[in-house]
């Protein structure tokens, strides 16, 4: 698909929002000279000396634009053509890449995505931070398609536009992205977005069903459907046929993610394994798991060869989820105690422990975000730490856990500006050393940024 053509389709495929407002006609053509990428992976230039963003554009690029948004200090607008192409731009495989919001990046080249989310690692790490890395890490990367093994999936029932839509939202909108097919899920659910459309509207509740999680072990592949309204027995036989033909299981979401229930009686548990530590994790389709299977494998022994760990290490695990890292620490370490905010979590950690044979592990449920005065978990000796907190970071727990002073503390991020927040806090307040970070591609063709941070008590 041309540029050309797919900027032209990157409009919102409704004309009112759902205030009923319209939005504010382009204004245009203008050049412009791209310089950046945001964040966001949309590319900045300036006019007028003002920043302007527009998706879709790279750095070194010549471009005409619309603007669609003015502000005082910068304004947005939508790409018309481009004059001048960067060398590592390509064609984006996905038809619906440029409406669906799943994706940002898949006209860069996987390379240049690298580079981008290493430039904005290091970035933040120095404007937020004011550290900089010993040593920048070799980035992990992997597969680029078919990688995604957890989503959530919009579904909405809207008869003027043919019947049931199933896929991400819309970039910027609310609305949800017609799709045929995924590249980047699973191919098992990325390939079957048209089945699950005529699924979907083929039920007595087809305007009923809100979201369809997506959930795949090593094993098998399970959707969850949230249903607002009960199935019917025709429904039910529906979805048991679609099971049965596809090789996905189902399960039905009435209320909170504890009410998720196979629906069908010999559904198999979900489980991943990681070879190199001979651990199996079992998870419901629910649970969290790291997004993308080859890069998770990867993660986990890089942050274990970092950590140094010898068999007599203790070594404490915030935010510990299901395992990930907890079962292959306790293969190589003394001991591990693991702390997790969420019980249910926290039970399945311990269940999967005990089938892997593992006893030297202790599991705590623990609030991570208060400042709750000597929690039992810190009451206990460690000399290294590994941290994998949500985007929000560790901000409130770091002062605790750099006053016991461990060697090594050993920070996995989803979000460079709380990675940055959190690494000025243990180097410029408690004497830390950043001496090694890297980037994960996780997430290929979306700006999101993982990362590994390493810091050493020198």
């Amino acid at each position: 698909m041309s540029k050309r053509r797919n900027t032209k389709n990157n409009t919102n495929n409704n004309s009112d929002d759902e205030s009923g407002n319209r939005p504010p006609a382009p204004v245009g053509p203008f050049e412009l000279e791209i310089s950046d990428l945001a964040a966001d992976a949309r590319g900045v230039g300036h006019r007028d000396g003002k920043a302007v963003f527009v998706a879709d554009t790279l750095p070194g690029e010549l471009v005409v634009y619309n603007r669609t948004r003015q502000h005082r200090n910068h304004d947005e607008g939508v790409l018309q053509s481009i004059v001048q192409p960067a060398a590592q731009r390509v064609t984006p495989r996905c038809a619906h890449f440029g409406v669906c919001g799943g994706c940002a990046l898949q006209h860069l080249e996987p390379s240049g995505q690298i580079e981008f989310k290493q430039s904005q690692l290091l970035s933040a790490l120095q404007r937020i931070g004011k550290v900089t890395p010993t040593q920048v890490l070799p980035p992990i990367t992997g597969a680029v398609w078919n990688y995604r093994r957890r989503a959530r999936l919009a579904v909405k029932h809207v008869p003027a536009k043919g019947g049931v839509l199933v896929g991400f939202r819309e970039r910027s909108t609310r609305f949800v992205a017609t799709l045929e097919r995924c590249d980047v899920l699973v191919s098992a659910v990325g390939e079957r977005i048209a089945e699950l459309q005529q699924l979907i509207e083929s039920l007595s509740i087809c305007d009923r069903v809100p979201q369809i999680e997506v959930a795949a072990g090593d094993n098998a592949v399970a959707l969850v459907l949230r249903v607002l309204d009960p199935p019917s027995e025709q429904d039910r036989v529906l979805l048991t046929e679609f099971s049965r033909a596809s090789g996905i299981w189902l399960y039905l979401q009435p209320g909170g993610l504890e009410t998720a229930t196979p629906l069908l009686p010999d559904t198999p548990t979900l489980f991943y394994t990681l070879p190199e530590y001979d651990i199996r994790i079992e998870f419901r389709p629910t649970d969290f798991v790291q997004i993308h299977a080859e890069i998770n494998a990867k993660m986990v022994k890089q942050a274990l060869t970092l950590m140094a760990l010898e068999p007599s290490d203790k070594v404490l695990e915030l935010f510990s989820g299901i395992g990930n890292f907890t079962l292959p620490l306790a293969r190589v370490a003394r001991q591990v105690i693991s702390v997790e905010g969420e019980r249910d979590l926290v039970g399945r950690a311990k269940q999967n422990a005990k089938s892997n044979g593992l006893q030297n592990i202790t599991a705590h449920t623990g609030d991570l975000f208060s400042s709750e005065p000597n929690p039992p978990w810190l009451q206990r000796d460690f000399s290294k730490v590994l941290l994998d907190p949500p985007r929000s970071g560790a901000r409130e727990i770091i002062p605790a856990i750099a006053a016991k002073s461990p060697s090594h503390i050993l920070y996995c991020s989803c979000h460079p500006a709380t990675l940055a927040r959190d690494a000025a806090t243990l180097v410029h307040e408690h004497g830390y050393t950043l001496t090694q970070a890297g980037v994960m591609d996780m997430f290929p063709h979306t700006a999101h940024v993982e990362s590994m941070a390493l810091f050493e008590r020198l």
